[in-house]
């Protein structure tokens, strides 16, 4: 089933961080697209809950040194 989210994620400064972050999610199997913002501090992602999970998104993000902030 395809979900989207919007995440809150700060400490992205710059478009080379939106890259980053875009290229480790869209490793994922199961996650769809990816839109990051720095200047929003946003990542919008849509992905196959069937494949993967919020959590190993969430995880992937502080993995690559970035924090997601609860809504």
């Amino acid at each position: 089933m395809s979900e989207s989210i919007t995440l809150t994620v700060t400490g992205m400064k710059c478009g080379g961080c939106e890259t980053n972050v875009t290229n480790k999610l869209q490793a994922i199997d199961g996650v769809l697209s990816v839109s990051a913002s720095s200047k929003n501090n946003e990542v919008n992602v849509d992905f196959d809950s069937g494949k993967t999970s919020l959590d190993a998104i969430t995880s992937t993000i502080t993995d690559a040194g970035f924090s997601v902030e609860a809504d």
